[in-house]
Formats: C-alpha cells, sequence, structure tokens
C-alpha cells in the first residue's frame, strides 16, 4: 500500500515553520528529518514517531499506538501512531511536537 499523499501533506503543513526539515522516501513511505535525524515517516495510512526510549514507553499506554516494527525487530524509541488517532489537527499536531522535541535532542547530522 502506497503511504498517504493526504496524510504527508498535513505533516509537510505542521512542520512548514521548522527549519532544517527535509523529506525522503524510506520504509516504503515518506520520511521526515530535522538537522539530517528521522523524526517521523508516512508509512500507509500511520505516521511512524521517533520519541526516544522513554517517550515512546510513555506514548505506548496511549490508544491508536503500538510498536514500530514492520521487520519483525521492534525499533526502540519509536512508535506508530495509527491513522484511527491522526484524524484531527491538533491529535497530529501533537505527535509532530513530541518527535521535534526529542530529535532537537541529537546532534546535527551533515548532510
Amino acid at each position: 500500500m502506497p503511504y498517504s499523499k493526504q496524510l504527508a501533506e498535513r505533516v509537510r503543513a505542521g512542520l512548514r515553520q521548522e527549519r532544517g526539515v527535509t523529506e525522503k522516501r524510506m520504509f516504503g513511505g515518506l520520511g521526515f528529518l530535522l538537522h539530517g535525524n528521522m523524526l517521523a515517516a508516512v508509512w500507509n495510512n500511520d505516521l511512524i514517531v521517533r520519541l526516544g526510549e522513554q517517550g515512546a514507553a510513555e506514548a505506548l499506554k496511549l490508544a491508536n499506538v503500538r510498536v514500530f516494527d514492520v521487520t519483525g525487530k521492534p525499533m526502540r524509541g519509536w512508535v506508530i501512531a495509527e491513522a484511527d488517532g491522526l484524524d484531527r489537527d491538533d491529535q497530529l499536531a501533537a505527535w509532530l511536537d513530541a518527535a521535534l522535541e526529542f530529535t532537537t535532542t541529537l546532534p546535527r547530522k551533515s548532510t
């Protein structure tokens, strides 16, 4: 299944004010990077979000969230926010804010 272009556009709009955001095709979807570090990706109709181990553990307590595991090996510090939890703009904004909060703590990668 191709990634949701509608969700990708909503993510793009939500990150428009952030400097250093780039896009890259990955995971069969569309990834969004901040200064070279992955922060989120649109995969099918869901949003893959980088939150760090502590943030991911907290997020997994929420509805419509599951472990990011598409290869049989769970990715620590990442979760998948399912489409049912992304209907409203404030829901998407909360995920993007959380991903930005964590990703800004990482050292910049040279691109």
